[in-house]
Order: C-alpha cells, then structure tokens, then sequence
C-alpha cells in the first residue's frame, strides 16, 4: 500500500507564479496524492487531485482589457485561493498556495455570479492592472467541491513525532504526522494550537488528515497506533480537510510496566504503572525463572483481551527499582490524626487509604488519606495524634497520600487518652507481659507497641495506653509503650510517720523441703501482725519478712517501731521498715548456736558448749539463706519431731559474739589430728575433732578437743594425721579446754601442672593427689613440678570432693636439666659441611622483626659450628 502525503500542489509547468509575499509557501494542512510508477523510473510522479478532478478550456476565458500574464507577454499560471470578499462588482481572493490577497473584478469570473459566495474555492491565473500594476486575479473559475463521505470513516492515529520536521518515503519529501503529545495535550502555546494526525486507506491510498484535541470525543488521550473512526470536514477558509468527531476503536498493543502484587498457585496479579488498576495473568505467559518470580518484582508486559476481560501477555522481568508509582517529598510535614484505620476491616469497607490526616501545607488545611503500609512503625495511631509525614503523589492518578507517619514525642499533650505506668514482669518470643501499678492482672504487649524503637528488658519501667482487644472485648492490651527513667514508676505510697506497735502475731516459715541457698528460691511464709494505737483508734498491720531491719524475726509480745506502706493499684496497708525496740521474754527458751554445716536443704548447728550438733531444715530458717554461711551465730528453739529426735525450729541469725576471748592459753602449740569433725567423717558418733600435741615437752601426747568455732578457716577440712597449729582456752559455760585457732601445717610438691589446674601429691580420703584451679594460687604465681606448697582443703558440697584453695609457694622446685643430644645426632651434625649441596638450608624468606618494628634480634647473629653446643 502506498503512503499518501499532505504536500502542496505541484504546478503545471516548471515555471513559479509570482509571490505577492516574501515568506515561505504554506503547506497545507491536508492534500491528496496519488502515486504512479513511471516507466522505466523507480520514482513515482504526484499529479495533485483538482487537476484530476477537473478539466476546462483556457479559450473560454476572456481578458477585458488585461494579459493573462504577470508580465502580459506570456501563458499563466493557475492558482486557487478561497474567495474572502465579495461586493457588487468585485472581491478578494485568499490564495491557497502562499499568502496573497489578490483583487478580481466579476467580470472575470466566468459562470452565475449568483451562485458565487464566500468561502468558495476558486481557480484563477494571476495577472497585473495595467493602471497600477498590482498583481490581480483574472479567468476566475469556481472549483467544483468534492463531496465528502458522510459515513465515518476508519484510520488509526499516525506515527510518532520524528525529530525533524520531513522524512524521506519512497524517494518523496512529505511531512511527517503524529499523535498529539502528551504534554500539549489541552494545552498550547501563545499563538499555536496542538495537533496531531490520523491516516485511513481508500482504494490503496494512504490519506493523513489532522486533528486538534477538540475533535476528540470523550475528552480522551490517543496514542499512535490507537484505531478510531471519524468524520471528514472541509475548512471553507483555507479548503484543508481534516478529522473530527474522533471515537476510539481500540487501543494499541503496547508494552506496559508494572509490580507483581499478588502470586498465586497457576496464576498472579501485577500492578499496572500507567493506570490505578490490577491485571490477571498466567504462569504460562511469563517468559522467565518462574522459581524466582515473587511479590514486589518489576515486569513489562502486553495487555491482550481474552474473553472479554484484559490479561497480561509476555511477561518478563525488569531491574529491580525500575518501575515508579509515585514520588515522594523531601520536605517532611506536621499535622493531625483525624480518622484512624480500623484494626478490623468491616465488609463495606472498599476504600484503601481509610486513615486521615489533617495538615496547614503552604496557606490551605489540606485532608490527605493514608493506608496500613504508610506508617514507620506498628504502634497503635489514635485519634488527635501530632504526628509527622512526608507526601506521596501517585504518578497514575496525582491521587496525594500521607506516608512515612511517625508519631511525634509530645503527641500526649494532644491525645486525651488516660496513661498508665508500670514495669515489664515477663518477654517472651515478640511479646510480654507489663505489671501494671493500678490494676491487679498482668497486661499483654506486642513489641511493635514499643516507641522510639528502644529494647526493653525485665524490670524495666514504662508508660503505656490500656485498648480493648478488637478480638475479644473482654480482654486488654498495652499500646503506644515508651520506656521511663528508673525510679518512675512506684507501687507503692510510705509513710513519713514511724508508729509503735507490739507484735501479736509473729511470722510462721512456710514449709519447703526442696528449699536450698543454691536454689534461692523460697516459699512466701505466713504474714505476722502488728497491733498499734493511730489517733487513739487501735489498729492492726501485717507484715512479712522481708520487711524487716536487722537480724532477728521479732517474737510474740516484742515492741517493734514501723512504717506503713500502701498499695496503690489495691489499697492495701503492710507494716515495712520494722525494728525491734525491746524484745520479750519468750514462753519457750531461746537457745544460741553457730552455723556448722550447710548442706542442699538442711544444716546443723554447733550448740553453744562446742561439744555436739542440732539438726535443723531450710523451712525452718527466718530469713534470708542466700547469706547464711558456717560460722554465723543464730538463735534457736528446741523441739522433738518424728522418732523423737531433737531439731531446731525457728533459726534466727543474729549479731555475731565472741567465743574464746575470754580465756585464751598464749602458747601456740603444735600437734595432730586423730579425730576430724564429724561433717568431715560422717562415718564416727563423736561431733567434736580432737588434737593430739606431738611437739617435745611436758604435754606431749595431751588430747584437746574442738569444733567449728576452733578453727580459723571454718570451710577448711582438717583431715586425720594433718598436723596443726592451735592454742588452748577454757569454754565458760562447762570450764572445759578446748583447742582453739586451729590452723593447718600443710606442705606438699605439685606433682603436675596442666592448662588451667594442676594436682598436689596429697592424700585426702582414698585419692592420693589434691586437685587445684591456678586462681586459687595466692600471688599469681606460675607453679612449676616439684614446687612446694601450703595450701587449705575445702569440700565440695555439689560434687562431694575435696580440693586445695589459697595455695601458697613456699621453696622452689629442682631445675629441670637438660638432656644431652644422643650421640648419634651430635656425629650426624659434625658430619654436614657448608659446601654440602644436598644438605638441608635454611632460606631466609622475611627478615624477623620485634614489636616495636624494630630487628628481632639483639644480639649478633654467628656463624655456628657443627656439631658444637655454646
């Protein structure tokens, strides 16, 4: 099919009419050409279509007194024009082919001059007035008009806009034609109107005419290549012919982008770029790794209509970050929460962006809508929230969107939501539990309620907003968490004033036999009670344990003096601070012991005579046994449980007194153990260790007992035939003697050290060597083999071993000497020469440097002999 084009008429001879005007030639807006094969010529001769549509006799004309010639000496040259003006006896003509305005007399027109009428196309030949020599026209003859086509007519919009103003086709000049651009489209320029052209076909020609975005319907944007249909319309002025009432057909397939949205099993969705709308398409027609492919990748595609409904065609993958929905301020905004997304959707609700927020932009309050995804952050928005934004602008639609919301800190003096405090009790995997100062349960949290992005931790103190859960109305959670200074939040109110009271009731220890110090962990013992006078008014307090100053629980009957304490959240007063003033004389005898044993949940309790043990459960203990140690002195009572046997009930720690100061031998003696305690050799019925003297003089072989209280170490494990330092002193209350500042004269060899511990040639039990960790050796010494050392034995409760703590070295070890080469070796080495070829050689690859980048080597290297050892 051959392209037409919308160049001017050619004339009919080789000769240009005159111009009454020194601007270009025109062109017109539309013309019709029809190309012939020329023979023997590949170029195609254009005949213009009036001279096709027409023919006349140039005899018929008659001149009236002027040539037919500009100069009067030769044929004219026809032109046609458009009549402008016309009077009685004369008009003016509109040329077509250049911009002229020619006079004619009616003379000169040859037909009914009652059929002449402005705006009709004429022909005429261009001649000069004999009297002034201006250029007029003569042989004027009306041009029949061609009768357009009152059907629409089918075309598609011509191609894209080229970046000069002609192109070559088939060896031919003709302008090219275009779709309107987009960014002209409604629009122009002073003194220029938007155009762009449609093509259609008609018995194999090829017809360009022009359009504006007028002579579309349906206020719509055509892209080249979309087909339409239209009418024809003839300007009466200029004679051009051009579209109008332009109706689009179909559009053309074009490549579009997009984001995959959603994927399903067989099938997805994409996001289209050049419309707010979502688009089918099938794993069939994806032209890639569909293993891949997933939400959120870019992709073009070609929209095609299957059934009815369009679907995605072709579709491949694009770099990432190449498709742009909408562009982002950099500016960042305040404003005002007005309407906040529902936590649950109701099935009405069809709109995307619920959320609103008002905003002052410039000089104009602005109302701009936001969705889930347009938040930095999870935490719960509400209503009245002074919160900051940038602006979002859809490049599709120019639909504006707040996005980035972040709430702002001083959002609170805002809101009217009721604040509450309390300190974090549990976490968990994404969320916790909060104990809340006014209320008695536990709050649940999620942690993308927590502000400010910060960690929180047990203990911690924070502020937060109680919220139905949307889920279940009976239940609460905390929202909008910020994390407060220690020392906020309290529980509790104390009072300034001190009361005095008497105990009426003291504090019984719960029972707990899987109690231990390791566990530390004990059961809540039953509450005492405090009666005391407030204003003349008698009052009771309870109290607990741990509220106690000092050592000591107080007894039935003891004055005490206090501090009450309320609970906020319940109300609830305790007696806190609690120190007893003047204690009672107790009904049953309160008795005075040391702390002998501890073991995982019971102990015993040397008696005050030093000369046998008391059975005693962690139940029973008031107090804290984290910092119950051997050697504290308590206070106990006595009583007889199963099988009658004898216990302590009720222990009490109490302030440490002084056990041999008063009569104290000032001789240091030295001797033996024949008999260790009885925590050291469950085994023998005696309680107390005894010590044989084993130095020269008159009390040699004399026996002296002791207990725990005798020795100096109280952990230490004094074993049978270990000998001792000791000295003597008298118990008041029996008069016996007894040994006293036991301490043990150990002195072993290390029989080996090894990384982090090391063995002591010493027989403990059935083990013939001590195990000791190098911490425990005093002065950060470097023990070698052979060392001697003096040491202290403990015991072990959790393994049930004994080892060596505070190891001391006393002398040094012997030398290790160094064993001489074997001679062999010593032969071989006299035996290597320099000039040996096939001895082994030592290559130098890097010169040795110290710390300091220095040479590594002070002292000069020599030469070394064979052989020879320095």
């Amino acid at each position: 099919m051959e392209r037409g084009s919308s160049e001017p008429p050619e004339s009919r001879n080789s000769c240009s009419a005159p111009s009454t005007s020194s601007g270009p030639m025109p062109i017109p807006r539309s013309a019709s050409i029809s190309c012939h094969p020329h023979p023997g010529s590949k170029k195609h001769k254009r005949t213009p279509l009036y001279q096709r549509s027409m023919s006349f006799d140039p005899g018929m004309l008659h001149n009236n007194g002027h040539t037919a010639y500009a100069n009067g000496t030769g044929p004219g040259i026809r032109e046609t024009g458009v009549v402008e003006k016309l009077l009685t006896s004369y008009g003016f003509i509109q040329c077509s082919e250049r911009q002229a305005r020619l006079f004619f007399h009616c003379s000169q027109y040859n037909g009914n001059l009652q059929e002449l009428k402005i705006g009709d196309d004429v022909e005429f030949e261009v001649s000069s007035d004999r009297r002034t020599g201006k250029p007029i026209a003569v042989k004027l003859l009306k041009i029949k008009p061609e009768v357009l086509p009152e059907e629409r007519i089918s075309g598609q919009v011509g191609p894209d806009l080229h970046a000069y103003p002609f192109t070559v086709l088939h060896g031919y000049i003709h302008p090219v034609v275009s779709a309107i651009p987009v960014h002209l489209d409604g629009k122009s320029a002073p003194g220029q109107v938007p155009t762009g052209s449609v093509c259609y076909e008609r018995n194999g020609e090829v017809f360009y005419l022009t359009y504006t975005p007028e002579d579309v319907e349906g206020n719509i944007h055509l892209d080249t290549g979309d087909k339409v249909c239209f009418y024809m319309e003839t300007n009466k002025l200029t004679g051009a012919v051009s579209a109008r009432s332009i109706q689009l057909v179909k559009k053309k397939q074009m490549r579009c982008q997009g984001v995959v949205c959603a994927t399903k099993e067989a099938f997805g969705f994409i996001e289209r770029a050049d419309v707010v709308k979502e688009i089918f398409f099938h794993y069939s027609e994806f032209k890639g790794d569909l293993e891949a492919l997933q939400a959120g990748d870019d992709v073009e595609f070609t929209i095609k209509d299957r059934n009815g409904k369009e679907v995605a065609t072709d579709v491949r993958l694009l770099p990432q970050g190449t498709v742009i929905f909408e562009d982002i301020s950099i500016e960042q905004f305040e404003g005002t929460v007005m309407k906040v997304i529902p936590k649950v959707p109701t099935k009405n609700q069809n709109d995307p962006l619920p959320g609103r927020i008002s905003a002052r932009i410039g000089f104009t309050d602005k109302e701009l809508p936001f969705g889930e995804k347009d938040t930095k952050s999870k935490v719960t928005l509400l209503e009245g929230d002074h919160i900051q934004f940038n602006i979002s602008t859809d490049r599709r639609d120019k639909l504006e969107r707040a996005t980035n919301i972040d709430i702002l800190s001083n959002t609170f003096n805002f809101t009217k939501e009721t604040r509450e405090m309390g300190v974090i009790a549990a976490i968990r995997d994404g969320f916790g539990f909060i104990k809340c100062v006014d209320r008695d349960a536990r709050m649940f949290f999620h942690f993308s309620e927590v502000l400010e992005e910060t960690q929180l931790h047990i203990s911690d103190e924070v502020e937060f907003t109680v919220v139905p859960d949307m889920l279940s109305a009976q239940r609460n959670h905390a929202v909008r968490i910020k994390k407060l200074p220690k020392g906020t939040v309290s529980f509790h109110t104390q009072s300034e004033q001190r009361f005095m009271g008497v105990v009426e009731k003291d504090i019984v220890a719960a029972t707990n036999k899987n109690a231990s110090p390791t566990k530390g962990k004990e059961k809540e013992a039953e509450e005492g009670v405090i009666a005391y006078e407030d204003c003349g008014v008698k009052l009771t307090v309870p109290y607990h344990s741990k509220d106690l100053e000092g050592v000591g629980n107080p007894q039935i009957g003891d004055k005490v003096e206090f501090s009450i304490n309320e609970v906020k959240r319940t109300g609830q007063q305790s007696a806190v601070s609690i120190r007893v003033v003047n204690r009672s004389i107790p009904n049953g005898k309160r008795l005075q012991g040391f702390i002998a044993t501890l073991k995982d949940n019971f102990g015993f309790i040397e008696t005050a005579n030093h000369d046998q043990e008391i059975f005693f459960h962690y139940s029973e203990m008031c107090g804290d046994l984290e910092n119950l140690e051997l050697g504290d002195t308590v206070e106990y009572s006595l009583s007889k449980g199963k099988g009658n046997k004898v216990s302590a009930e009720k222990v009490t720690k109490v302030a440490g007194v002084s056990v041999f100061s008063e009569d104290v031998g000032a001789a240091v003696m030295v001797g033996k153990i024949i008999r260790p305690l009885r925590s050291v050799d469950p085994s023998q019925n005696e309680y107390q260790g005894l010590i044989e003297i084993t130095e020269e003089g008159g009390s040699k072989g004399q026996h002296y007992p002791f207990g725990i209280m005798g020795m100096v170490n109280k952990a230490d494990c004094l074993q049978k035939g270990e000998v001792v330092k000791f000295q003597v002193c008298t118990v008041t209350q029996t008069g016996q003697k007894m040994a006293c500042n036991v301490v043990p004269q150990r002195r072993a060899a290390v029989e080996c050290v090894k990384d982090q511990f090391g063995f002591i040639t010493y027989e403990v039990g059935e083990s013939k060597k001590l195990f000791f960790h190098v911490k425990e050796v005093q002065d950060g010494l470097e023990l070698q083999t052979g060392d001697e050392v003096e040491f202290t034995v403990v015991f072990n409760q959790r393994t049930g071993k004994c080892s060596a703590c505070n190891v001391r070295r006393v002398s040094e070890g012997p030398k290790p000497v160094a064993t001489p080469r074997p001679d062999r070796l010593v032969n071989r080495l006299k035996s290597i020469t320099l000039d040996d070829t096939s001895a082994p050689r030592l290559v130098i690859v890097r010169q040795p440097r110290g710390p300091d980048n220095s040479k590594g080597f002070s002292l000069e290297r020599k030469t070394r002999q064979p052989g020879v050892i320095d």
